[in-house]
């Protein structure tokens, strides 16, 4: 398959030791890239129960055949078995280490062992070598960048993990460009856990495409028809940061550790505040809709905000202050801690404090505390030390009812949306492969437009439909979601731009069998890893099905459970799974799975 080096580059770190891999000519074909690629990697390669935080797990770095070659494609998955939730992570990151791997040579990067000192890994065209990160351990992420980039060039993609990282911080993330970050179930923990700080690419080799000059056209195309698009200009001035006042509009702003769904100071920390305090505007590589709205800060140092860091470091935990909202953000993103886990578990620790159920306790909106908090959540110091196991971990040690308000699916903290009366997403938060993220099925847009209260099987459709698109064929090619979801791009350019690149024309039956492929095989690697399943690992938290909102235009609402279960049944039953949640052997069979099947099921 063209648009593929067919090598991966395999790094023994323990060993010190860099290998070319020519994988199997069925990834690419099965599974493509990205997502697809690492979930199946770990499942061939990972030994069974492995601790995430032991030398045996991988790291995996896995650009996709489109990566820097198509409209908004700077984007490369970082995935490895998740320190957080115990199960498949992986995450989402704009870099140009992905585009840079690429013209170095390989088509990803697989990381196993633990070096005996702090290192880093630097390719350039299709050679490795580990050297020494003594002088960057313990900086920023971002000063980890500025100084890499010194001694290898300006043009090297970078991608590093910062203080939180190196210190094991269960939701830890890599970040690239100062404020990217990928990798929310623990990925930069992952990195710390091997101690390697960064990984550095380099290269100006032609990627070998099926037809150059139709790349070339439709990149160019590309680029002309998202600009063109309406509502364009607009998305130059907000971007994301216009969810703050929709959310408001449509009671799902996260409020008070998700208590509520609308905030009486929205306005304070919505798309127009940031406008007003907005210096410029940061970008993936080869990207034609910039999402990142820098900002100077209440400390007049430089944020980089979106929608959900905002709504999960500001409504959430009860901060109504957009310039102290962004010094938690910029201060995340040095230390390299994923802001949504973050403002989810210093809401938590807001909550427990008001019920006094910790002694080291956080007010309501104290946004001083919250910024040692910060540091001391990056640094396992005093009550930063629990909250940086993560909600789950922090609600089973301090007990109460704190289990019914630890805000999380999988161990995973929920994203920036609230689903009290929003039982779509409800259960895309609850059937997403890497615990509760709005990545895979961002359906609560549709669902606000077309009724919010039914629970009948449209909504399971819709669910799938968007993690077939959104989970699967994005997260395999890699490509940004945000001109198809934003803007309106249209989803029929994809297999032109796949054929293009690839030589491989496709439909998207094709590309539903792929997500399919990838979703019941995350499915199985979480089945092998937990030692089965059961339907509770699927469930929202309680909060949502027991405590109603009391303000805003849906006070009163709350989840059903009977409405929910009848959701979540006939998911299973579309997936082919069974009433557990396990995917059925006629199932794993007809999607080229049949070794997974022998794994996981009785014969």
């Amino acid at each position: 398959m063209k648009g593929l080096w067919g090598r991966a580059l395999w790094v023994d770190l323990s060993r010190e030791e860099t290998r070319a891999w020519e994988y199997p000519r069925d990834y690419a074909v099965n599974y493509v890239g990205g997502r697809g690629f690492a979930a199946r990697v770990l499942w061939d390669y990972l030994p069974p129960r492995t601790d995430p935080l032991s030398p045996d797990n991988l790291l995996i770095f896995a650009p996709g055949p489109v990566t820097g070659l198509a409209v908004n494609s700077g984007k490369m998955v970082v995935a490895a078995k998740s320190p957080l939730t115990g199960g498949y992570g992986d995450g989402n990151i704009g870099s140009y280490f992905g585009t840079m791997l690429r013209k170095a040579g390989f088509d990803a990067v697989i990381v196993t062992g633990k070096a005996r000192r702090p290192s880093y890994l630097y390719v350039e065209n299709g050679k490795a070598h580990i050297l020494s990160a003594e002088a960057v351990w313990g900086s920023t992420a971002s000063e980890c960048e500025r100084r890499l980039k010194e001694v290898h060039g300006k043009n090297s993609g970078v991608i590093c993990t910062g203080p939180a990282g190196e210190k094991l911080v269960r939701y830890a993330v890599a970040i690239s460009q100062g404020g990217r970050a990928g990798g929310r179930p623990g990925i930069g923990a992952v990195m710390g856990s091997k101690n390697l700080k960064a990984a550095i690419a380099l290269g100006d080799m032609e990627v070998p495409v099926a037809d150059a000059k139709e790349t070339r056209r439709l990149l160019a195309e590309g680029f002309k028809a998202v600009k063109a698009k309406e509502g364009y200009s607009f998305w130059e001035r907000q971007g994301t940061m216009a969810t703050v006042e929709w959310g408001q509009e449509a009671s799902v702003l996260p409020t008070y550790n998700f208590r509520e769904g609308t905030f009486e100071f929205y306005r304070m920390i919505d798309g127009y505040s940031m406008e007003a305090m907005k210096v410029g505007l940061h970008s993936c590589p080869v990207c034609a809709m910039p999402c990142g709205n820098v900002v100077r800060d209440q400390e007049g140092l430089l944020s980089e905000l979106d929608y959900e860091n905002v709504a999960m470091l500001g409504s959430n935990i009860g901060i109504g202050h957009l310039g102290h909202v962004s010094v938690l953000n910029r201060l995340a993103d040095e230390l390299g801690l994923d802001t949504i886990s973050l403002g989810s578990a210093i809401g938590f620790a807001m909550e427990a404090t008001e019920k006094k159920l910790i002694k080291e306790g956080i007010e309501w909106g104290d946004h001083k505390k919250a910024k040692e908090l910060v540091q001391d959540i990056a640094m396992r110091r005093g009550l930063g030390d629990l909250l940086a196991e993560g909600v789950k971990r922090a609600s089973e040690k301090i007990g109460g009812n704190s289990s019914e308000w630890a805000m999380h699916v999988k161990g995973l903290e929920i994203s920036a949306y609230d689903c009290h009366a929003a039982p779509a997403m409800a259960l895309a938060f609850a059937t997403s492969p890497i615990g509760a993220h709005h990545k895979d099925a961002w359906v609560i847009s549709w669902e606000v437009r077309t009724g919010r209260h039914s629970y009948d099987e449209a909504k399971v459709d819709k669910v799938i439909e968007l993690q077939r698109i959104r989970g699967g064929m994005f997260e395999t090619l890699v490509a940004c979601r945000f001109p198809w979801v934003e803007l309106g791009f249209e989803l029929d350019w994809y297999p032109k731009i796949f054929k293009a690149v690839t030589g491989m024309s496709v439909d998207f039956d094709f590309f539903n069998q792929l997500a399919d492929r990838v979703y019941s095989l995350i499915r199985a690697f979480w089945i092998r890893e937990m030692g089965g399943w059961d339907v509770s690992l699927d469930m929202p938290p309680a909060r949502w099905f027991k405590e109603p909102l009391t303000k805003g235009p849906l006070a009163g609402s709350k989840l059903d459970l009977d409405g929910y279960m009848s959701m979540l049944m006939a998911y299973y039953r579309k997936r082919g799974w069974d009433s557990r949640g396990v995917p059925k052997r006629e199932t794993l069979v007809k999607l080229g799975l049949g070794d997974v099947a022998d794994a996981i099921l009785p014969k």
